[in-house]
């Protein structure tokens, strides 16, 4: 009987993905050409105080952006809840100032990590749909926030946030919590069973499932660790607006977030990420961000150039992990 030579059927579709990563790249190289050159022809973009000002302008997004890359890793897509964690934190540490400074704080981190704890039981432990847990969990909190405070705005009763607002080196005391949060994450992620843990239940559910890791256990720490990088940056947030208000959650804080981490190259299906190169993705926008603004370009321009820069990122990404896996 004369043998059939089979084909492979599977080298078009590699071909064809590796031609699109060499245009990306391509593109990727060209648009970087194109933004250095922008930078060049843009006074006052090259200065220490305009990188002093970017730098200062990461803190808000890095910190969501460290929770939000933790939840990536875990295999439960993103949240949509934390950046109105960090408003509704943000009016509770204003409203317990009352009490002392570092109380405030105290009870609005604990406050944070307990709104994160609900969610990750409901994910991990239930195996609830992330997405659908974390609009609800949003949408609970913000209700509930306008019932108590009948949306208004709240101001301090006293001044003695203003130490959250100093300067060392003529940077924020938020950007150098941000440089600390990265690093003791890293620690976790890279050097701790926890940490191990996460990747592994990003992977494969059903494997961390077969090896009876602690799957409520492991949601219900990384939705705790962001909601306490949501209550900082909540904390920061009014010390930085000298009042809270829902108010604060009107601006991309959360997609800044996702976009950031998407683009420092985290999967979105889990198990691969770190947060060192999400605080890349944070400073990349916030550069892209700075251009635009101070070439006078409109807010649509600053969203549509948040966009490509994320798309284009992203699909090199998934492309180049395609690449390594064949």
């Amino acid at each position: 009987m004369a043998s059939t030579a089979i084909k492979p059927k599977a080298a078009a579709p590699w071909r064809a993905r590796t031609l699109v990563l060499k245009l990306l790249q391509v593109v990727g190289i060209l648009a970087l050409l194109l933004i250095v050159g922008l930078a060049a022809a843009t006074p006052g973009f090259f200065t220490i105080a305009n990188f002093q000002a970017v730098l200062a302008s990461t803190t808000f997004v890095g910190l969501v952006a460290i929770g939000m890359t933790l939840i990536m890793i875990s295999g439960a897509f993103v949240s949509m809840s934390l950046a109105t964690t960090g408003t509704v934190t943000a009016m509770f540490f204003v409203f317990a100032l009352q009490f002392g400074l570092v109380p405030a704080v105290l009870m609005t981190v604990a406050l944070g990590a307990i709104l994160g704890l609900l969610q990750g039981l409901a994910i991990g432990a239930w195996d609830a749909n992330p997405i659908i847990v974390t609009i609800a969990a949003g949408s609970i909190q913000e209700g509930l926030s306008v019932a108590i405070s009948g949306g208004t705005t709240i101001s301090p009763v006293s001044d003695s946030y203003a130490i959250l607002n100093i300067t060392p080196l003529g940077l924020p005391l938020g950007f150098y919590l941000l440089l600390l949060l990265v690093v003791v994450t890293e620690l976790i992620l890279r050097g701790t069973r926890l940490g191990r843990e996460i990747y592994m239940l990003g992977e494969s559910r059903a494997a961390a499932r077969a090896a009876a890791l602690p799957l409520g256990r492991i949601g219900a720490s990384v939705f705790c660790l962001a909601g306490v990088t949501a209550a900082l940056t909540g904390i920061l947030l009014a010390a930085f607006n000298h009042s809270a208000s829902l108010l604060l959650n009107r601006g991309t804080l959360n997609y800044d977030a996702i976009a950031a981490t998407l683009i420092g190259g985290a999967a979105i299906a889990g198990g691969r990420g770190a947060v060192w190169r999400t605080l890349g993705g944070v400073i990349i926008i916030a550069f892209a961000t700075d251009l635009v603004l101070l070439r006078g370009y409109s807010t649509g321009t600053q969203i549509l150039l948040k966009g490509l820069v994320m798309m284009v990122f992203v699909l090199a990404l998934h492309l180049r992990s395609k690449e390594r896996r064949r």
